[in-house]
């Protein structure tokens, strides 16, 4: 990605705390990365958790999807994490949000299955400044569903839709948008990510 696309999304990032990427990184690795999430054995995933750390619970009527944590010892996960801290490395310069560290996990959406309206980080009490959403689906229509909602800070006005279309990025502050995921009606995969103001510890 060339310098004036970091700071196109910098600077939107910047002004409307939120930004809808395409072709974000190399349809080759895109495409490597949906192949090796749908080749991972069933066992690996699990059935994700509402909350952080010791009060994390599953709660299916919130959300249902199943997830696995990116790692760096896998050379196709280690590309991906290597463009995201390549991006945390571009936000720093530019907008000077000190931040430290990048997580993700793969999140698989059988059909039918959703993530109800919530925010990735309560204001002040959160290390999660900018979260990601990057999407592995090809030729996915409006039929098929499983929109991306972003709400106005208000939590009650929708902002804008997201179809999870192969090679789509979306950035926004993780404490101001409240945001869903809805059903779709076939398998669906992205990587859900989040920028830190501190490290993670090994």
């Amino acid at each position: 990605m060339a310098e004036d696309e970091y700071s196109h999304i910098a600077n939107t990032l910047a002004k409307q705390g939120y930004i809808v990427v395409e072709d974000f990184i190399d349809a080759g690795l895109t495409k490597q990365l949906y192949h090796h999430v749908t080749s991972l054995p069933a066992s690996q995933f699990n059935t994700a958790k509402v909350g952080r750390q010791q009060t994390a619970q599953q709660l299916e009527t919130v959300r249902n999807d199943k997830t696995v944590w990116l790692s760096n010892t896998d050379a196709v996960e280690q590309a991906y994490l290597n463009a995201m801290d390549t991006l945390r490395t571009q936000l720093n310069r530019q907008l000077f949000l000190g931040l430290r560290d990048f997580e993700a996990h793969f999140a698989h959406y059988p059909p039918g299955h959703f993530y109800q309206r919530h925010v990735d980080a309560f204001r002040g009490q959160s290390n999660r400044v900018v979260s990601s959403v990057f999407y592995l689906n090809s030729d996915w229509s409006e039929q098929d569903e499983g929109q991306l909602i972003l709400y106005q800070p208000d939590g009650k006005t929708r902002l804008q839709r997201v179809l999870p279309c192969f090679g789509t990025l979306v950035l926004f502050l993780s404490e101001q948008f409240p945001h869903e995921v809805l059903a779709a009606k076939r398998d669906r995969y992205s990587i859900a990510g989040w920028f830190r103001t501190d490290a993670i510890l090994l």
